[in-house]
């Protein structure tokens, strides 16, 4: 099986594809949320921190199995300790949870990349309501970003409780997004290795031009000062530090088993530690370059709407006050507001109501992540913009170039071991196998396509992958070093690649890192326990926003069964091992 193992037709190819799969829709969509969280330039600093003693360290910790053993992940793992197999099983469920909800945000992509040919762009004005007298209620009391998200996307209900049928548009766009991927992954590493080239480079073209866009935009300057005043008190935040090694672990996509995966097509004399590296600094090199392109946005969004906020208090004052046009204008109006507030008190106290509190500040400390910004502060700004149709389609077919990216890796986790294994690999092709890892994905994932699917998405993608994967790097690293042993490791690594480990990386996996990942398990679990029960955000048509709700007790359940699924996988693996050799010895015996 090792000699007619597919290969990487170069080691550039393996490095575009772990780039393709590393750099995802948490690079534009969540490292730019903690930016704005913890302190701006500040946060860089716990973030390049854990890069070094966590990021860097179990990448490359994870390129070395896969590459030295030659297998998915769990093949590697059963090969480097029999009671193993479990972990590689754990990667597997995990990988296959985030495939049916992962490419639902490429559903969604589609879905707005299709819209954005229009003219105008749907979600730049509020519909008129059924008897065409006015706008939407609903849309009014919200706002057309947010209408079109939740009303005509999502089409979502007022809570999980109520579920209703499956929205055939985004279903059809999910279908289109896993016919796509199956494409992609149809012959191995033959198709992917020639796909990654795209998913990897065109992002960047992207951003590039959206970054010139940006820094000319109106207001651009306001969030990028943001963005880089570091806030140096943050650095005592404990959140900073904890919130900086999550996005690094989440980001890499440690613990999937996609890296593994793809290492195992390496040439064993291949320099992973190399590769490691590289990867681990495009990674976050990519997390603040997307982050430079979003407040270059969220500055001109900012900018916008403070002064349309202004206006609007100018309109107001001049109708009310009879003042004469062009009299009242940004230099003067707090100075005008004190005379008339002096000078015609009892007016003024009528209208006082209706001024609003314009602040640039307020505006940019608006923080928003996950969906909400790619969705709805994204188009929000895109809408404002000149030849915004064009920016449009732009900016959501990088999101869709992100997300098969990451997809690739995400069916590699599962595919690999797959067709690693000599019993399923004997009855069906390897085309046959990845066809229906895609339509098992996408039946299921027609869930999210549904009016509660937003809600089933949330739950997946808070809870599915992080408590599993922590314990999965974990139980990792502690295997290569204290299992298998880390001289033999080392050892095996020199023999195929010819490069001893220096004392940083035995340090970083032997120590640092796996007490850094027991810290973010107890911060998480005591995090859920001290929050007591769980709750999610939904939407509320007759407000116009999202208010706050506690999960159902069938909606707790599930969220125990997604993490107890995979984490069980672990000492059943374990077990079954210890059961099965049992059984042979004693077999051995009674013959003898």
């Amino acid at each position: 099986m090792d000699e007619a193992r597919p290969l990487w037709a170069t080691p550039l190819q393996f490095v575009f594809a772990c780039i393709s799969y590393a750099v995802g829709l948490g690079n534009v969509w969540r490292f730019p949320y903690l930016c704005q969280m913890y302190g701006g330039g500040s946060f860089l600093v716990p973030y390049i921190i854990m890069l070094t003693v966590e990021g860097m360290p179990l990448l490359y910790l994870e390129l070395a199995v896969g590459q030295c053993m030659r297998q998915g992940s769990i093949g590697a793992w059963r090969t480097i300790n029999p009671y193993l197999s479990g972990v590689g099983v754990a990667s597997v469920v995990v990988s296959f949870f985030l495939s049916m909800y992962y490419n639902v945000i490429n559903a969604w992509a589609f879905w707005y990349l299709f819209h954005s040919f229009q003219d105008p762009l749907p979600w730049s004005v509020c519909p008129l309501n059924g008897n065409r007298t006015g706008y939407d209620e609903e849309c009014e009391k919200a706002s057309s970003t947010q209408y079109f998200w939740y009303r005509k996307t999502l089409n979502i209900s007022p809570s999980i409780q109520e579920s209703g049928a499956v929205q055939w548009e985004p279903a059809l766009c999910l279908i289109l997004a896993w016919l796509l991927v199956y494409l992609c992954i149809l012959r191995g590493t033959e198709s992917t290795g020639k796909v990654v080239y795209f998913t990897a480079l065109l992002p960047y073209c992207v951003l590039v031009i959206y970054l010139v866009r940006g820094l000319t935009l109106h207001g651009a300057t306001n969030g990028l000062a943001y963005m880089f005043t570091p806030k140096m008190e943050q650095l005592a935040n404990p959140k900073a530090w904890i919130n900086a090694a999550t996005q690094i672990f989440f980001s890499l996509g440690l613990g999937f088993g996609s890296l593994i995966a793809f290492a195992s097509y390496n040439e064993p004399s291949n320099n992973c530690q190399k590769h490691a590296v590289i990867v681990s600094i495009i990674n976050s090199s990519t997390s603040i370059f997307a982050s430079v392109v979003t407040f270059s946005i969220y500055g001109f969004k900012a900018t916008f709407n403070y002064e349309s906020c202004l206006n609007k208090v100018i309109l107001l004052l001049t109708n009310s006050f009879d003042l004469e046009d062009g009299f009242l204008t940004v230099s003067n109006l707090e100075e005008v507001k004190s005379y008339l507030a002096s000078a015609y008190p009892s007016k003024y106290s009528e209208v006082f109501p209706q001024i609003k509190n314009c602040s640039l500040e307020s505006e940019l400390e608006t923080a928003v992540q996950g969906t909400g910004l790619a969705f709805i502060v994204y188009t929000e700004a895109i809408k404002n913009m000149e030849v915004s149709q064009l920016w449009s389609v732009l900016y959501f077919f990088m999101l869709l170039m992100l997300g098969i990216g990451s997809m690739l890796g995400n069916t590699a986790a599962i595919l690999t071991p797959l067709t690693d294994s000599k019993v399923i690999s004997s009855y069906l092709p390897k085309e046959a196998i990845s066809g229906l890892v895609c339509l098992v994905s996408c039946a299921i994932g027609l869930v999210f396509t549904m009016e509660t699917g937003n809600y089933w998405f949330d739950i997946f993608n808070d809870y599915a992958a992080t408590l599993p994967l922590l314990l999965i790097v974990l139980v990792e690293a502690a295997a290569v070093c204290y299992l298998y042993g880390l001289r033999r490791f080392e050892s095996d690594l020199k023999a195929t690649t010819g490069r001893a480990l220096n004392w940083y990386w035995k340090a970083m996996w032997g120590g640092v890192s796996p007490l850094l990942i027991i810290s973010l398990s107890v911060f998480y679990l005591s995090d859920y326990i001290i929050t007591g029960t769980l709750q999610y955000q939904a939407w509320d048509a007759s407000q116009g926003q999202l208010v706050t709700k506690d999960y159902p007790p069938y909606a707790l359940a599930i969220i125990g069964l997604l993490v107890a699924s995979s984490t069980m996988c672990i000492p059943l693996g374990a077990l079954g091992t210890f059961i099965v050799r049992h059984l042979k010895q004693g077999d051995t015996a009674s013959v003898a």
